[in-house]
């Protein structure tokens, strides 16, 4: 029986699995917690009140902050909406190979004007939470629906809009890599519009890509462009999956400065015990 080779690329994708299934086990709430402190927030904004401290609100700004140093790792370890939606595109992925067939994709020309879905979508809940509304759409919540089945909750008589919407984003999980994260979530949209500081972002040295590759871009699931190494620029719609690093034929892609350079295993398992403390001392 010929050995496995345990390639870096390999031990990168394994250890994001077991991260992701850890979180999604143990920490599940987050995603909802955090929007829930947008909720409170504006709603209390909406009817007046002085806006209070709450369990929502301090994971909310614990994982902004958390997010504003180190990036989207979140969305790409953590979420457990991230996570399903990985499970289900490569599920799917797997079947087409599995019964060679060609995979059904979403049409790249279609995903610029869906990335700016997210925001319509938190502007219409800021919205409704500021002048009332959103309390009396109980039902209607796809995340809600999501969370309640977690947690082994299937009395949803009353949440079937919710349970309508949570199967079409299903859908579109199928066909779509990071489909909810890319053009639905909220909480993208939030993160996005974060400062978030440039220390860990993946770059590259254009001037060392092998001529014509662009890799990188394929593989990415929100088909960046990797900014140069000497740039400050930040791609918010990165969701630190590194997968980059790993496809790069010169190991040309690299994040973080100094000794925090590249896609380290104890680099990562660093971060995602830091989030999972940052988010256990919030109240998760």
């Amino acid at each position: 029986m010929r050995k496995q080779k345990w390639t870096p690329k390999k031990i990168h994708t394994y250890l994001r699995a077991l991260i992701q299934l850890l979180f999604f086990l143990f920490l599940p709430s987050a995603f909802t917690t955090a929007f829930s402190g947008i909720k409170t927030i504006l709603t209390q904004i909406g009817s007046g009140s002085p806006v209070a401290m709450s369990a929502f609100l301090t994971v909310l700004l614990a994982l902004c902050a958390y997010t504003i140093v180190f990036g989207r790792f979140f969305c790409g370890y953590a979420c457990a909406f991230g996570t399903l939606g990985d499970a289900v595109h490569a599920g799917y992925l797997f079947l087409c190979k599995k019964a060679k067939k060609k995979p059904l994709l979403l049409k790249k020309s279609w995903q610029k004007p869906l990335s700016y879905l997210k925001y319509v979508i938190l502007l219409a809940i800021v919205l409704l939470c500021f002048f009332g509304v959103y309390g009396n759409l109980r039902g209607f919540s796809p995340w809600d629906v999501f969370s309640m089945i977690r947690a082994g909750n299937f009395h949803l008589s009353g949440y079937l809009p919710g349970l309508l919407l949570l199967l079409l984003i299903l859908a579109g999980m199928v066909f779509c890599e990071r489909f909810f994260c890319r053009f639905l979530c909220p909480m993208g949209a939030v993160f996005n519009l974060l400062p978030i500081l440039p220390l860990f972002a993946v770059r590259r040295k254009k001037a060392d890509c092998a001529k014509g590759c662009n890799a990188c871009t394929r593989c990415c699931p929100s088909q960046l462009s990797l900014p140069e190494s000497s740039s400050f620029a930040v791609n918010s719609d990165c969701f630190q999956c590194q997968k980059c690093l790993d496809i790069c034929p010169k190991k040309n892609a690299h994040s973080g400065f100094g000794f925090l350079r590249g896609n380290a295993v104890w680099f990562t398992i660093l971060r995602a015990a830091i989030l999972a403390a940052v988010l256990i001392l919030a109240g998760i």
